[in-house]
């Protein structure tokens, strides 16, 4: 006889003797958890694991996860939370390789759910081509939190000793390209918070984007800035490497991709989609002479068949981003004030 029963994950809850350390415990993380990231390094049971780094510089990340709803239309607490680590490490222009994971989990959160969540970091972790090696379990008392964070870390290397990508690295003349819409993912995450039904569905743009990123910075090595817009979105992002480079930047209002019922659904409910929230979309700054390069390298693959050249760095010493209009003039693309979309990531 096993020393520990298998769980019934069709029926029961997530209860306070799972995070205690004892059997139930065991059980929890044996038929939940490597059940579904089932790897070489996470079945020796060791507190940490250990894996093998080829040579290069060491890329570190960590993220936490605490979106409302947690499945929504496009993706999920869990496959977002393997997307959103990917793509800080992918950022850095490296090769995301391990992730571990955190787990706090309220007490009486559904046992079927708790799996079908780690099935689903499962298969977006497999997608992206990482393994979750190692990971913790805290179970907390009921109230205590809104059913399930989930805390992630990633590591990742660059083996190409021409990559050099920062955001503090933009310099007057560069050129600002994205890989795509904006604004897909708040939208979504909304509308099914709110139970609103638009004519079109709007989906959440929640990827991987290391896949994309390997082909951009084969293409343009001289890649200087990589940045996701997530929180914030796309304004944020681009105040942030403004700042950090020391830089003004000119976005060109009618080249920013924006699809018809995301642009429709912010005027509806009097958003801007440049504060938005994206989860599968880069921000990419290059010298000029590379631009046309890159461009064509984001288009011939899947998640940058709409990317488009948006804007220009400036000589600034405010350091103002702004934005060029349908109508000829030019306005300040602010950081966004207060909070526009809580628990959106």
């Amino acid at each position: 006889m096993p020393p520990h029963p298998p769980l019934d994950l069709t029926k029961g809850t997530v209860e306070m003797a799972h995070g205690a350390g004892g059997r139930a415990m065991a059980q929890l993380v044996r038929d939940v958890f490597v059940a579904a990231f089932d790897n070489a390094a996470l079945r020796r049971g060791d507190d940490q694991a250990t894996v093998a780094m080829p040579k290069g510089r060491l890329v570190m990340t960590t993220d936490g996860h605490v979106v409302t709803p947690r499945a929504f239309p496009g993706g999920d607490i869990g496959s977002l939370a393997v997307h959103g680590t990917v793509n800080d490490v992918a950022m850095g222009g490296a090769v995301p390789l391990y992730l571990t994971a955190g787990f706090i989990i309220e007490e009486g959160f559904a046992l079927g759910e708790l799996a079908w969540i780690a099935g689903s970091m499962a298969r977006a972790a497999r997608d992206a081509g990482v393994s979750i090696v190692t990971g913790d379990t805290k179970v907390v008392e009921r109230g205590a939190c809104d059913g399930l964070f989930i805390t992630t870390a990633g590591v990742g290397v660059i083996t190409d000793d021409r990559l050099d990508i920062s955001g503090d690295r933009a310099r007057p003349g560069d050129v600002l390209l994205i890989n795509g819409p904006i604004g897909d993912h708040g939208v979504a995450i909304l509308s099914k918070r709110e139970n609103l039904a638009f004519e079109t569905p709007i989906h959440s743009d929640s990827a991987p984007l290391n896949g994309l990123v390997a082909a951009m910075v084969a293409a343009a090595p001289g890649i200087r800035v990589l940045r996701d817009p997530t929180r914030g979105g796309l304004a944020a992002t681009l105040n942030e490497i403004a700042h950090q480079s020391g830089v003004g930047m000119v976005v060109r209002e009618a080249d920013v991709p924006v699809r018809e019922e995301v642009r429709n659904a912010c005027e509806l409910l009097g958003l801007d989609p440049l504060t938005v929230a994206n989860e599968g979309k880069l921000v990419a700054i290059c010298p000029p002479e590379d631009a046309k390069t890159l461009l064509a390298a984001m288009r011939a693959h899947p998640l940058g068949e709409a990317a488009a050249i948006i804007g220009t760095v400036t000589d600034d010493p405010d350091r103002f981003v702004q934005m060029e209009t349908a109508f000829g003039g030019r306005r300040i693309i602010d950081w966004l004030a207060g909070e526009q979309l809580p628990r959106i990531c």
